[in-house]
């Protein structure tokens, strides 16, 4: 199974960009990952929200492919634990999935036709984070969940 990390927006800040760096190469020895970073359209800022994040998904429509295993993050989402994160992967992988893509939206969110098409919504927080720092997050969870599901000692239970 391979492990895509979508987001929409700029490159990743260098604040941010050597932890992501660190913990994407550590998820390698478990699976395939790949980062895409999504720029928003040229129009955007002559767009409404609404517009922006209808805009937004048609791209991430376009980059899907059916077979895909979509994770968006949303703060509307359901919140899991590291434990519960792990067997979401581990339960893809052994249904033979071929890419799992967890995709950060915009700053606006996802449009209504992302959630629908999402096999899962999950929600980091209730707190708001800033999309670099959500990078770098989800980076560190996912490889948190790859030690879980191999019983390595890099999580604490």
């Amino acid at each position: 199974m391979k492990i895509h990390f979508w987001s929409l927006g700029k490159a990743h800040e260098p604040y941010v960009k050597l932890g992501i760096e660190i913990f994407t190469k550590r998820i390698s020895h478990y699976y395939t990952v790949e980062w895409k970073l999504i720029s928003s359209p040229k129009i955007a800022p002559s767009l409404s929200k609404e517009d922006l994040k209808k805009a937004e998904s048609e791209i991430i429509l376009n980059l899907l492919k059916p077979e895909d295993v979509l994770v968006v993050l949303d703060e509307k989402g359901k919140q899991f634990t590291s434990e519960q994160l792990a067997e979401l992967i581990q339960f893809n992988a052994n249904k033979s999935a071929k890419t799992l893509v967890f995709l950060i939206g915009g700053a606006f969110g996802v449009d209504e036709k992302i959630i629908k098409r999402a096999n899962y919504v999950w929600s980091l927080s209730q707190l708001v984070f800033p999309h670099q720092l959500v990078r770098l997050i989800l980076a560190e969870q996912v490889y948190r969940a790859c030690t879980i599901i191999r019983n390595e000692k890099y999580h604490h239970s």
